[in-house]
């Protein structure tokens, strides 16, 4: 019991902030993290001994996250005593927020399959062996799903650049070079 709790709880910080992105709930991530802490002490005698534990908690994470989102296609529902007023009252005048929204966005874009594998490998860093165990494909489509990936979110977010930039004048992000 002790081994699994040496190995499990540095682990709740990463798999609340990949709970997080999937759902876009906070409290149903909370939920899914639950569920799947529960699922792992339940099951910890399954897990090979030889086994990485982080990709084997990492799996039943996603897993069960997909089962969420298969069952429920309707699309986020926030309820009405949930939503923050100030947010919908008026947009955010932060540049570092109206990026961070667009990045969401850009994100919400991509096919759940690039998504995930993007999230595994570029923010919870797991490497492509590591997430392919997770999703259980092969290493290659790993790294096809995460060049695709890469390159639709650089699309999309200087897309968003482009859209936001003045029509006459120098843009923010080019400097001159002389």
């Amino acid at each position: 019991m002790k081994d699994m709790m040496l190995l499990v709880e540095p682990l709740i910080p990463a798999l609340r902030r990949y709970a997080r992105v999937l759902l876009r709930d906070r409290a149903g991530a909370d939920d899914l993290v639950q569920d799947c802490l529960e699922r792992v002490v339940a099951r910890w005698h399954q897990r090979r001994a030889d086994g990485d534990a982080r990709t084997w908690v990492f799996s039943i994470l996603h897993n069960l996250a997909m089962t969420r989102l298969s069952r429920s296609r309707r699309g986020w529902h926030v309820a009405l005593e949930d939503a923050d007023e100030a947010a919908t009252a008026a947009p955010p005048t932060q540049e570092h927020g109206v990026m961070h929204k667009d990045l969401m966005r850009a994100l919400d874009t991509l096919p759940e399959e690039q998504r995930s594998v993007l999230l595994l490998v570029s923010v919870e860093d797991l490497s492509y062996a590591e997430a392919a165990r997770v999703l259980n494909i092969p290493i290659g489509t790993v790294m096809s799903r995460l060049s695709r990936a890469r390159e639709k979110l650089l699309r999309a977010t200087e897309a968003a650049m482009e859209e936001k930039a003045p029509a006459t004048g120098p843009r923010p992000w080019l400097r001159r070079v002389k």
